[in-house]
């Protein structure tokens, strides 16, 4: 009986986009039942200085100094340029991921950040592992950070983002553009209604969904109290992410926001959600940060976006191009956001069209199209 292949999946924990990309295709591919697949963390094999660089280095610069993220983004962004340096680096700081990719010896890689994505194509390349290599670029831009030579797919999330590969050297029959993997759930279509009804929201004044992130990351509280301020007939529904305190502070704000006409509450606290998927379908737009996941799957419940202030980097680069696409609009100034966001809400037809536009740039079966392809590899 022949062996069924197996897929390893690289995430790393230094901000959770990566490793949801990697539990959607985890889903994706395991529903299919020709593979064994496993999901792996590359930070929890890193040494110990390392991997309290890459995540608690990156998410206190995030909250305490965006714009030097922004610095480090563009300065490090030049293709090709020290990846012998940068290599070398890695390898002295990941000796337990190289040992365990040796151990493992998966038919199929695929990684959703650069992290792993470096390593394994250094020992499909040193010929200690012989793997096929597919990389998912969790953002719409593609980061010099994420150029390797010994790579056999790259999955990326617009047609700009393939030719800016091809023209820096990647071949074409290595490119596909399949979106950013978001879980399966967000290909199911859900009636706004029922959504709404499942999660205890009003089932007729207009929701606005104030997201902060996993982490809890954003001027959050303060958005929420302006817009509960302006005494709207909306519905706020805030998720405080992981961050308990922001969410006993937005249950506080909540207690006096007082009530619509209908009777609903204004203000609808939550926590860690694992019901995204459900709360997108329920809101008319939804306010937060640009980061690839997060955006992706609001754009495959075809829900406009109001962006509030992105980190310099690439949650700017992101909020581009669903700019471009009239997919959102952007708030730069925290005090006039509020403003910004009703001006919005008071235009059917602008909101009408950005959903349209959303709908277009949505890619809900990007896992099981990345799933498809990269097993085809193995042929």
């Amino acid at each position: 009986m022949k062996t069924k292949p197996r897929v390893l999946l690289l995430s790393a924990s230094s901000g959770a986009g990566h490793v949801r990309a990697a539990q959607a295709l985890e889903k994706a591919f395991s529903s299919r039942g020709d593979c064994v697949v496993e999901h792996v963390d590359a930070l929890q094999h890193v040494s110990k200085i390392f991997q309290r660089l890459y995540d608690k280095t990156y998410i206190s610069m995030v909250r305490r100094a965006p714009e030097l993220m922004g610095v480090i983004y563009e300065r490090t962004d030049q293709p090709w340029h020290h990846p012998r340096r940068r290599l070398a680096l890695d390898r002295l700081n990941t000796a337990p991921m190289i040992r365990l990719l040796k151990r493992i010896q998966p038919d199929l890689c695929v990684a959703t950040h650069f992290l792993p994505a470096e390593i394994i194509a250094w020992l499909i390349a040193k010929r200690k592992l012989r793997a096929r290599n597919a990389i998912v670029v969790t953002d719409y831009d593609v980061h010099a950070m994420w150029l390797v030579r010994t790579v056999d797919r790259y999955y990326v999330a617009i047609d700009e983002a393939a030719e800016y590969l091809a023209g820096i050297g990647v071949p074409r029959e290595k490119l596909q553009v399949t979106g950013i993997p978001i879980d399966p759930l967000f290909a199911a279509p859900l009636d706004r209604s029922a959504a709404r009804k499942h999660l205890g929201l009003d089932g007729e004044a207009t929701v606005v969904l104030v997201a902060a992130g996993g982490y809890g990351i954003g001027p959050v509280e303060q958005l929420v109290k302006d817009l509960v301020a302006l005494q709207k007939p909306w519905q706020i529904a805030a998720i405080a992410g992981k961050s308990e305190k922001i969410r006993k502070r937005l249950e506080e704000l909540a207690s006096g926001a007082g009530t619509l006409p209908t009777g609903g509450r204004r203000l609808c606290p939550v926590g860690f959600t694992t019901e995204m998927d459900q709360y997108m379908a329920a809101a008319n737009l939804m306010v937060g940060k640009a980061g690839g996941l997060t955006t992706s799957e609001a754009l495959a419940r075809a829900l406009p976006m109001a962006l509030v202030e992105p980190i310099p980097g690439q949650e700017e680069r992101n909020a581009d191009h669903l700019l471009e696409a009239g997919a959102a609009i952007r708030c730069n100034n925290l005090p006039a956001a509020a403003w910004k966001i009703a001006k919005l809400l008071e235009d059917p037809a602008r909101l009408a069209r950005m959903k349209e536009a959303a709908q277009k740039l949505g890619q809900p079966g990007a896992a099981a199209a990345i799933a498809e392809d990269a097993m085809r590899l193995l042929d």
